[in-house]
This record gives C-alpha cells, structure tokens and sequence, in this order.
C-alpha cells in the first residue's frame, strides 16, 4: 500500500518514522521543552538525522486530565514551526483536533493532520475535503478532560476496530481518497492500561481492514504498566521494543519521543511470509467428519510452524473449502493462509516446511493430486527468485481462488514482492473455486 500525503508518498510495507514535536508546556513526558520556535525546529532536525521520515507538531496537550487550549494559543505555538519545517522540504504532520489549526497548518506547508479525536467534528471533514493532506483517524473514548475518569468496553478491539472504519467510511463518503487515509486504535486514550494492551498485542486486527495502521504507543502509561516503570522519561527502550513488536504485527507508522532508539530497534523487523496450506486426504476420520479433519490436520501443520527458528505466526485466514484445481478426480480441499515474520532464508524455510508436510504424510506420486498437508511459499517480502528448487513469489497465487480469498482476509490490496496484484485476476477465471467455511 502507498499512503499518500500531499506530495509526499510513503510505502507502507516497510515502517514510516513519525517524530513527536510537542510546542507545549504541559505534554506528560517532555512539556516544556522545547520552549521556543528554534529549539523546537532544531529537535526535529535532530530527529530528521537520526532517521525519522515525518515530523508531528503538537500544540495541545491532550494527556488525561488536560485544560483545554483555544485554537489561537494552538496556532500560536505551532505555525511558525510547521511553516519552517516545512520550508525545509520535510513531511510535517498537524497533530491537532481544531479544525481552524488544521487549516493554518495546511496553508503554512503541513502534509498529515493527525487527529485525536478521529474527524468527529464535521468541521475537520471539511477541511479533510478540501486538501489533499494524509488524515490519522484516532479512536478516543470521550475528550482528553474526561477520557481516563471510566472507560468501559465489551470488546475493545472489535469495537475500535469498528469505529475506526466506520470514521474511515465516512471520510470517503465526503469526498477523501482512501490511500490517504491511517488508522490509529488510540492507546491511552479512554481505556485502561489492560484495554491498551489488548489493543497493541492484536494490532494484526487492524491490519486487516486494509488502512495503514499506526502504532502511537511512547512512553504510554500502558508500558508503565505492563514494565513497571512510572517515569515516562524512562520508557524510551521499552517504547522502541513495543514498536518493533508492533510492526511485526503489520504496523505501518511508528509515532515516538526517541526516534534513534526507535530506528536501532526497527533494524530487527523481519520480513513478512505469506503461506498457504491445503489438505484434501484425512487421515483419520468418521464418516461426515471428513472436513473437520482436514481442518484438524491444517492446524497441527500450523502447530508446528510456531516451532520454527526465529519465526512467529502474525495472524491466520478463515478456513476455505475448494474444489479440485488442475487434477479434479479428487476430493475437496480446505485451504487456509497462513502470515508470518521469518528469519529463515526462503531455502532453508522450503526445507522446514517439507518436513512438516512429511510428518504429516504427505505424498508425491500425482502432480496436483491428493495431499495430507501442502505447504507453499507464496510471497516472502523482497524476495523475487526463480529456480528449479523455489520460485518466489509463487507462480500460481493470483489464479488460485483458494488462495487469494484467504490473503486478502488477512492483507487487503496485498501486492507480492515483484509488485503483482494478487487480486490482479478476475474472480471468474480464478481456479480452484473457494467456499469460506
């Protein structure tokens, strides 16, 4: 995906770095210290050096608890800076839920207007209309005032999830291209340290609606929490830690306070591996139950991925049923679509998984025939190789029905690592029709 920002294009398959930027004297780790224009334009210069790709001008506080700040005093503080950032060539975002600020930000250079309070006011959807700036929709439970005082959820995930793409929805029914367009689930902002943590640890949730994702996580008060570390000041490495784990689960924007321990600690990001598993022979079934147990084998498969060497499973498709594709006197299949972060070399990871399919039976004796367990390597991420042993990525993803409905479930517009399209082919010359189970 490219998430588009005025002028500016980022891809998002790789972690944009959002410096913060806070011009005010009460923001809950560093208020106060950038005291004037030039300190801060000078911090994020410093920032920019050690690697941040976008800079967030805040004049705001909106810790819990925070007096409000009129409009003026807002744009007081942060115009001059974003107007001389942004001379400077650099992607500057509004960090802003004013919509007068977000205009003057705009009109001084500004390319995000990142939002706290997710475009609630239609004020802001004007403004989000009438330019052509990268938007951050950010899920808040009531205002930064009250926020903290009970926030209450049943689900927190689903239900910020859902609002999130229901802002999103709106935005687009205003008039506002979808690739300009970020989702942010808003820790710290009206829940708990425990609702925070639910939300950062299923990231891979919001992956799925198919919006670049943002991981605002710094010196939270969930990461006091959870490390037991009550100065925010002091949060800085495990911050960088959370946004690494965050990124795994396929975050595309990492907001942070301490941009170089962020970016040393991004260095450890993984590439991303796309999997598809099949099974169309169950070993051991009662009559009627046949599907159940290919979906029974499909997970012991999935079992033994989790011990693979430096890998973790990030997320698993819905179980598809499939006709036959290519050899057809054979029974149905079910299919599922595995996403994980690997250090294993593409090889070496061909290797493991013909092991796995082994131990589960697999036999070779007709091309495309029945199988106890396939496994294949569909896109591993800037891997592009073909050979007699492997062909990355895969030849076939894009005609394989049973294969492109359980990708997009986990990575909507997915586009492989030779930049294919997996939805590239029409659904009615897809092979191998699939049935979500």
């Amino acid at each position: 995906m490219t998430w588009r920002c005025s002028c500016f294009e980022f891809d998002t398959k790789m972690p944009i770095v959002m410096g913060i930027l806070n011009v005010t004297p009460d923001s809950f780790s560093d208020g106060g210290a950038h005291p004037d224009a030039e300190a801060a334009v000078a911090h994020a210069l410093r920032m920019v050096e050690e690697g941040a790709h976008v800079i967030d001008v805040g004049g705001e506080s909106t810790r819990a608890g925070a007096v409000p700040v009129s409009p003026d005093e807002e744009r007081a503080r942060t115009i001059g800076v974003v107007r001389e950032l942004a001379g400077r060539g650099l992607c500057v975002s509004i960090d802003t839920r004013h919509a007068d600020v977000a205009r003057a930000a705009l009109e001084a250079g500004a390319s995000i207007v990142n939002d706290v309070s997710g475009f609630r006011d239609p004020a802001m959807v004007d403004v989000a209309r009438a330019s052509d700036a990268g938007l951050v929709v950010m899920h808040m439970q009531g205002e930064p005032a009250t926020m903290q005082d009970n926030p209450t959820y049943v689900d927190v995930v689903q239900e910020v999830r859902d609002y999130l793409v229901g802002q999103a929805d709106m935005l687009q029914a205003a008039g506002v291209a979808r690739d300009r367009i970020c989702i942010d689930p808003g820790p710290g902002f009206g829940k708990t340290p425990q609702h925070s943590l639910e939300l950062v640890r299923n990231l891979h949730e919001f992956v799925r609606t198919g919006y670049p994702v943002m991981a605002a996580l710094s010196r939270k008060s969930y990461i006091g929490h959870a490390y037991r570390i009550e100065d925010p000041l002091e949060r800085d490495r495990v911050s960088a830690a959370e946004a690494l784990m965050a990124c795994e689960l396929g975050a595309s924007v990492v907001r942070t306070h301490n941009v170089a321990e962020t970016v040393r600690a991004l260095k450890d990001l993984r590439p991303y591996v796309l999997l598809g598993l099949g099974c169309n022979v169950a070993l051991v079934a009662e009559p009627g139950e046949e599907q159940e147990a290919k979906k029974a084998q499909i997970n012991h498969a999935i079992g033994q991925l989790c011990a693979l060497p430096d890998s973790q499973i990030v997320d698993i498709s819905p179980f598809y049923e499939s006709e036959p594709a290519y050899y057809e006197d054979q029974e149905p299949f079910v299919n599922a679509v595995v996403l994980m972060r690997c250090g294993v070399p593409p090889k070496e990871l061909l290797g493991y998984l013909h092991a796995i399919e082994n131990s589960l039976g697999r036999v070779r004796e007709i091309e495309n025939g029945p199988r106890t367990c396939d496994i294949d390597i569909l896109d591993y991420q800037m891997y592009v190789c073909a050979s007699e042993e492997l062909t990355l990525p895969h030849p076939r993803v894009c005609e394989r029905d049973f294969v492109v409905k359980p990708l997009l479930d986990l990575l909507p517009g997915h586009v492989l690592a030779d930049g294919t399209p997996v939805d590239g082919v029409p659904a009615e010359k897809r092979v191998g029709r699939a049935t979500r189970l």
